[in-house]
């Protein structure tokens, strides 16, 4: 099968998604493919049962649709699913499922992208053509492992975040968080919850900060330089938990939205999680040196028992296995070479939506950009 359209867009999720519907909007051709067997499949399958949005709802709206005056400040994960969902409807976006990419190409001589994917319900190979590729499949593309020593003898369930749904089934086990970003501290937070016996492992410097703090620094941004605002959530975030290194964390160097900006970490918004840390409930170790059957060495020399360790060490993206002509966008790790907000756009129309690490934000303006440029080009060329 054979299908040509003007834009084929990979990922269906909120950026895939976005892009689709900024560009019905604007009446451009164009076909999503996604390899689940849903839209947003990283909400849907891969989160956690208490998240969240981090940030307040006003931050988080897609283009041309708000969330409902009735929607709480911050958006649980069923309430931005259903959001979601009727947004597909209302723009009338229609991925096809089941369809795995196996190469994308450009063309020279038809001046066009050329993708192969696997229909995995009729498993056949099917082609679509178009003057222009987005690449949607964004920086969460596959789960992330680090390589530690010993980790295949562990006898225990070790398990991705991705995998982790609610502390229920861990009551009265012994457990490990890798990772101290919002995801592990919040999983933390959740098995010391269901009676857990919860420690996480703390490698790099993070900034601590609430929801409110962050509401109110975006806020401030709007209106002051981010160095004076760092200044205030550093301060703020200090006469609110005290100083945090006694307990095993590191501040950066950088404040927090100077940091987001130029390294793209986001600072842990706090759910409870460090109240318990305080409290003797969640206890905070160092780097892990080598993991045997049962047990886990850590940096300090201190070897614990532990029954399961579930890593919330990240993803990474998957574009450098399929996309054979990046247009010079994508670097040796599947990220654009160039930083925000010049990310977004390479040569022979191919752009990536969802690789800005700005949230749903950056998602949003990625697909206006990404819309815009391609109905910019195609009225010029009707015009000539």
């Amino acid at each position: 099968m054979k299908q040509e359209t003007v834009v084929v867009i990979i990922g269906a999720g909120p950026a895939g998604v976005v892009t689709s519907a900024c560009l019905n909007l604007l009446s451009v051709p164009n076909v999503v493919l996604e390899r689940e067997d849903c839209s947003a499949s990283l909400w849907k399958k891969r989160s956690y049962d208490r998240l969240k949005l981090h940030l307040a709802k006003q931050f988080c709206e897609l283009p041309y649709m708000p969330f409902p005056s009735d929607a709480p400040t911050f958006v649980t994960k069923n309430g931005f699913i259903q959001y979601l969902d009727n947004y597909i409807s209302h723009f009338n976006v229609n991925p096809l499922h089941r369809r795995i990419v196996e190469s994308a190409s450009f063309d020279v001589r038809l001046g066009k992208w050329l993708v192969g994917a696997k229909n995995m319900l009729s498993n056949e190979v099917e082609e679509y053509v178009g003057s222009f590729l987005v690449v949607a499949t964004g920086e969460n593309s596959e789960c992330f492992i680090p390589e530690v020593s010993g980790l295949d003898s562990f006898k225990g369930k070790k398990l991705h975040s991705s995998q982790y749904k609610s502390g229920k089934n861990f009551s009265d086990k012994d457990v490990l968080v890798v990772g101290c970003g919002n995801s592990g501290m919040e999983i933390a937070y959740d098995l010391s919850n269901w009676g857990a016996q919860a420690s996480i492992v703390t490698r790099n410097p993070v900034h601590v900060l609430t929801k409110e703090m962050v509401q109110l620094g975006m806020t401030l941004l709007k209106f002051m330089p981010c160095d004076y605002v760092d200044n205030v959530m550093m301060m703020l975030s200090k006469l609110k938990y005290g100083d945090l290194s006694v307990y095993g964390f590191r501040r950066p160097a950088k404040g927090p939205f100077y940091q987001k900006r130029a390294t793209s970490q986001t600072p842990v918004i706090d759910v409870g999680t460090i109240d318990k840390i305080k409290n003797g409930d969640i206890q905070v170790l160092p780097s892990i040196t080598k993991v045997t059957e049962d047990m886990v060495e850590f940096q300090d020399r201190r070897v614990n028992h532990f029954d399961v360790v579930i890593f919330a060490t990240g993803y990474k993206s998957t574009v450098q296995k399929w996309l054979k002509d990046d247009g010079g966008l994508f670097n040796e790790d599947g990220m654009p070479k160039k930083s925000t907000p010049n990310h977004w756009k390479g040569e022979n129309g191919i752009y990536c939506a969802g690789f800005s690490r700005a949230g749903l934000l950056g998602i949003s303006n990625d697909a206006k950009n990404i819309a815009n440029d391609v109905y910019r080009i195609l009225c010029e060329k009707r015009s000539t």
